[in-house]
């Protein structure tokens, strides 16, 4: 089950006069400079049925009601930092406490609630009768899809008595405070027990550590938590007592992946304001009296008009100017408006061991809002005309509108391609181009409501383990998802694109390999309608390939998304291990966790 915190780094904060820093951004700054890896920050906003401010005598960093709230999750978003509360619900009056944990929740950018449920005093006072109307008022007022996490002490002595079945329904994931240090015990023998604890709780688990500690045991839990038990992410407590050599060890990331191999240099961006732009007619007209041209959303002009069928009126050239010889991806920015051509030829010049010219086609009506990658090319930077583009008006086509925008050189470093495409990251294959681009994996108001590798259906004969993302988005209506657009998640190649028995209509796409492993996977998207591709047509991240479907009326409205890092969906479309759990993990990662691994570098 995917999960807000996976992969990710957090740090609790408790109360502003806990900290030295005076301010929110005096914080990130602090983040920024010591642990730039750590993207959440975990902020106590109520105690009780009271706000957080009560305790707080720091009125800058107080948390004393919804504009509070707001005022955190806006400076948080504002350094790239995500916004998690957290909390102490204590039971003694379920109305007040589950309202005030309602009015955090419904808040734009706060990411998940934490419950902090221990069984001490000042702590659930409620016991097992108080927890049922206490979470289902908090269910009923929430989205179904919101997160909602339970921290927990994980020592065995204390399972039964904070009534984890009581809880089970309500909570997507638990957090274990496995605090070595204040149990008096080594580090691996408490991470270990923890796990052991909660293993049959049902729910994802991750590990908090302590941070008033000596390096060398925060390092040893740390790597018993992720290397060992396999947490997705973790945790620390708290900002304020972190002492300066401790931070090199919370700056660790929390997976397990292997460090890319292969990243890019230098970036060269030409837009159509760059002197390093040029354009002009066949005609003899001033460009300007030909071209049109609007300002886009990324702050440049866009130039565009109509196409030609047969005779080239203007032309348009970049020259990135390259002082590095090398491996670069070249990429074209294709605007939302205006870009409604299929055959934009892009002429790229200079390319080692082509001819004169390298013809790179875009069909800009398939895409939006995107850089669409022209390949991947070996120039010599002595060459004067080394990765030169040029671009005219001729498309075979009427009626049509072709855009001259921004191109983009991207130096590739630490790996020899041996392929004219590397894909530079995945998307989500729904969802806006704005919401894809978030720090969000499943963007939006987009869910998974299946899991990998979740075993569902149970008792029925279709009962199977779940190889990938059943993606739904049901606000702000029921079904709100169908027909809506799916796309190409990286670039790569079409190698199905039919009808299947019980599937419906299936696209699997062999995307190109990750510039920064050089892997390859398999995409497929199933139940689809409106198929806009065919078998052997290239496709770029970003491009629409089909829209949401219902297998002809099997199923509810709904993408099933899997990914192969094997070969098994070339010869097998249809594949599916049911019940054999180690065939699907032979064959199929989570493609929550890949995405959110291999997002490009501009996300």
């Amino acid at each position: 089950m995917a999960t807000p915190y996976d992969g990710k780094i957090a740090v609790w904060h408790w109360k502003g006069n806990s900290v030295v820093e005076d301010s929110i951004q005096g914080l990130c700054n602090t983040l920024k400079a010591q642990a730039p890896n750590v993207k959440q920050i975990w902020v106590k906003t109520s105690d009780g049925s009271q706000w957080q401010g009560v305790y707080d005598t720091d009125r800058a960093l107080a948390i004393d009601g919804r504009d509070s709230v707001k005022r955190w999750v806006q400076a948080l978003e504002a350094n790239n930092l995500e916004f998690h509360a957290w909390c102490v619900p204590k039971g003694r009056d379920v109305e007040a406490e589950a309202d005030i944990i309602i009015q955090t929740c419904q808040i734009p950018g706060v990411r998940s609630m934490i419950l902090d449920i221990e069984p001490y005093a000042g702590f659930w006072e409620g016991g097992r009768d108080a927890i049922r109307p206490f979470m289902t008022r908090i269910r009923r007022e929430l989205p179904g899809d919101f997160h909602i996490a339970m921290a927990v002490d994980p020592r065995p002595r204390h399972y039964n008595s904070i009534f984890p079945d009581e809880w089970f329904p309500f909570i997507n994931s638990v957090h274990l405070m496995a605090y070595w240090a204040s149990f008096q015990r080594p580090p691996g023998e408490v991470v270990d027990e923890a796990f052991n604890t909660w293993r049959n709780f049902g729910r994802p688990m991750f590990v908090a550590l302590q941070t008033n500690a000596e390096p060398v045991d925060m390092e040893a839990a740390r790597a018993r938590a992720v290397q060992t038990q396999g947490s997705p992410g973790l945790s620390w407590w708290r900002l304020g007592v972190i002492a300066a050599n401790v931070w090199p060890v919370i700056n660790t990331l929390a997976t397990t992946q292997p460090a890319p191999q292969g990243r890019f240099g230098q970036s060269i961006v030409v837009t159509p304001d760059s002197p390093r732009f040029a354009f002009g007619t066949h005609t003899g007209q001033p460009p300007q009296q030909v071209f049109s041209s609007e300002r886009n959303p990324k702050g440049w002009t866009t130039y565009y008009k109509t196409t030609q069928s047969s005779r080239s009126q203007v032309w348009a050239r970049w020259d990135p100017q390259l002082t590095i010889s090398g491996w670069y991806e070249l990429s074209a920015f294709v605007p939302a408006k205006h870009a409604t051509t299929v055959n934009a030829r892009f002429k790229i010049h200079g390319v080692i061991g082509r001819g004169t010219e390298t013809l790179s086609v875009v069909p800009q009506e398939h895409l939006s809002g995107v850089w669409t990658q022209l390949g991947v090319y070996n120039f010599d930077a002595s060459n004067p005309t080394a990765a030169v583009v040029f671009l005219n008006d001729l498309t075979g086509e009427n009626a049509r509108e072709i855009a001259f925008d921004a191109l983009r050189w991207r130096q590739i470093v630490g790996v020899t391609p041996s392929v004219p495409f590397l894909a530079d990251g995945f998307d989500a294959p729904i969802g806006t181009p704005e919401e894809r681009a978030s720090g969000q994996v499943w963007p939006g108001g987009w869910f998974d409501a299946t899991g990998f590798p979740v075993r569902y259906r149970i008792g029925t004969p279709y009962e199977a383990y779940h190889t990938g993302a059943d993606l739904n988005l049901n606000t702000p209506y029921w079904d709100a998802d169908a027909h809506s657009p799916v796309y190409a998640a990286a670039s790569g190649v079409v190698t199905h694109a039919a009808r299947l028995p019980g599937w419906g209509n299936v696209i699997i796409i062999r995307h190109d390999p990750l510039v920064t492993t050089g892997q390859v996977v398999y995409g497929r998207y199933a139940h689809v309608e409106d198929m806009r591709v065919q078998v052997g047509q290239r496709v770029t991240r970003g491009q629409r390939i089909s829209s949401v479907g219902d297998a002809y009326g099997a199923f509810p409205y709904h993408l099933h998304f899997d990914i192969s890092p094997t070969s098994v969906l070339q010869t097998q479309p249809f594949h599916w291990p049911k019940l054999d759990l180690d065939d699907l993990l032979a064959n199929y990662v989570d493609p929550q966790r890949f995405i959110m691994l291999n997002r490009p570098p501009e996300r």
